[in-house]
């Protein structure tokens, strides 16, 4: 005889509670980006509300066109200018760094991570050496400045993680390729790159947002010319009033690019986070 098992016991309850628990997850880390994206749209009778008003009577779409009017729009042009480039050659250098240190050890075994610990140094720290460097160098409000500095400040991330994943690669189907003849460019472009192209696309993806999401660096260093979108939304605090509408309809404007790019690239993020794990 049988005896039944317990509720909580049975395959189908357990099954259906993973999915609730689920379910609750996802909505808890949801609605933020829900309630950010529909207060854009609200009125500011709708914003100030008790209780509140879960969606909007009409979408408010002048929140938006007041932003793109006063030109406040373009500094997510400028947040996308700056980490765009910055993230592509940060990617090349350190890619081509990350090849020296694995096949031919430059800088013997502790190169890297005294590289990688430079990572780890606050910006807060040399912010103002920076300032009085770029001053003299006419670097301040300017493209070049902050796409020397965020591309430097990313080097050691990519090499870092560019090193493990081009660890992982045979060095057999490198020596075939010089015997076919291929130079050391070659053996980068055609056999190293194809085969790092996951951790390739998951490094740049970091290296974006990382850039992407600079703001004290942005604040020192920028005036009107360069300002970044992470900037711009600050002055939309006020000591006596915040233009929440401002606020949240610039976020929404800020967080699309990185949206696109983590979904666009999603399919190689996943398989670059679980390959390229470090030796030793």
């Amino acid at each position: 005889m049988s005896t039944a098992l317990p509720f909580h016991r049975r395959p189908s309850a357990r099954l259906a509670f993973r999915y609730l628990l689920a379910v609750a997850l996802t909505i808890v880390f949801v609605f933020p980006v829900y309630w950010l994206f529909i207060i854009s749209f609200k009125t500011p009778d709708e914003i100030f509300a008790f209780p509140p008003v879960w969606y909007p009577q009409s979408l408010q779409l002048a929140n938006y066109q007041v932003l793109f009017k006063d030109g406040d729009a373009a500094t997510v042009g400028n947040s996308l200018i700056l980490a765009s480039v910055s993230t592509f050659f940060a990617m090349i250098l350190g890619t081509i760094a990350a090849y020296s240190l694995v096949r031919f050890k430059t800088g013997g075994e502790n190169l890297a991570v005294w590289i990688i610990s430079q990572r780890m140094m606050p910006p807060v720290a040399i912010v103002f050496p920076l300032f009085l460097l770029y001053v003299w160098l006419g670097w301040v409000d300017s493209y070049v400045g902050l796409i020397v500095l965020y591309t430097a400040f990313s080097l050691p991330y990519v090499i870092w993680m560019m090193r493990g994943y081009i660890e992982d690669i045979p060095l057999e189907l490198e020596e075939s390729a010089l015997v076919d003849g291929c130079t050391r460019w070659e053996i980068l472009w055609k056999v190293v790159l194809p085969m790092a192209r996951s951790g390739l696309f998951a490094t740049a993806v970091f290296t974006f947002i990382f850039a992407w999401n600079d703001f004290l660096f942005a604040l020192v260093l920028t005036r009107t010319e360069v300002t970044t979108y992470t900037v711009q939304v600050t002055h939309y605090f006020g000591g006596q009033s915040n233009f929440w509408a401002k606020i949240a309809a610039m976020s929404v404007l800020g967080t699309i690019p990185v949206f696109f790019t983590v979904a666009v690239m999603q399919r190689y993020l996943v398989r670059g986070i679980s390959m390229g794990a470090v030796k030793g």
